[in-house]
C-alpha cells in the first residue's frame, strides 16, 4: 500500500518550538518512527513537509495522479483557515486522516476550529507522534 504523510508549517521545527506542547523529539525522529511503521506493515510511506500552502496542495494533487492509497495530514496552522487545502483534500477519494500532535481541543480557541477535518475521514489529536501511527493503522484497517 502506498501512503503519504503530509506535515504543514513549522512541523520541521519539532524539538525546537514549544517543547512543553510538542515535546523534544525532532522532525527526523518523527520521520524515522513513520518509516519504521512502513517496514513493519510493508507499506510504502512518503513523508513530506512544507511551510507553503501551495506546495501542500500540489502534493495532495500529485497523490491523485501517482495512485496514493491513503493520506495522513497534519496541516499545522493551515488547519484553521485553509479552505484551499480543504478543497484539495475533498477532491481525493482515498482514506484521509487529519492528525495533530497536541490536543487542539484544550488549546487556544482558534485551534479548536478545523476547516480541513470535514474533508478527512477521521481526526486524531493529542497523542503525540503515536497519533501518526494510529492514523496509518486507521487507513490500513479502512482499506481492507
Amino acid at each position: 500500500m502506498k501512503l503519504l504523510v503530509i506535515n504543514g508549517p513549522n512541523l520541521n521545527f519539532l524539538g525546537i518550538r514549544e517543547k512543553g506542547i510538542y515535546g523534544t523529539q525532532d522532525y527526523n525522529d518523527l520521520v524515522n518512527i513513520i518509516q519504521n511503521k512502513a517496514k513493519e506493515t510493508g507499506c510504502e510511506i512518503e513523508c513530506f513537509q512544507s511551510n507553503h500552502e501551495g506546495a501542500i496542495i500540489d502534493k495532495i494533487q500529485e497523490a491523485y495522479f501517482n495512485k496514493t492509497q491513503g493520506i495522513v495530514i497534519n496541516p499545522g496552522a493551515y488547519t484553521h483557515y485553509s479552505y484551499a487545502i480543504r478543497d484539495a483534500l475533498a477532491s481525493i477519494t482515498v482514506p484521509k486522516v487529519e492528525i495533530h500532535i497536541s490536543d487542539i481541543t484544550k488549546r487556544e480557541e482558534f485551534r479548536r476550529i478545523s476547516v480541513t477535518k470535514d474533508a478527512c475521514d477521521y481526526q486524531i489529536y493529542g497523542h503525540g507522534f503515536d497519533g501518526y501511527l494510529m492514523a496509518i493503522d486507521y487507513i490500513l484497517d479502512k482499506s481492507q
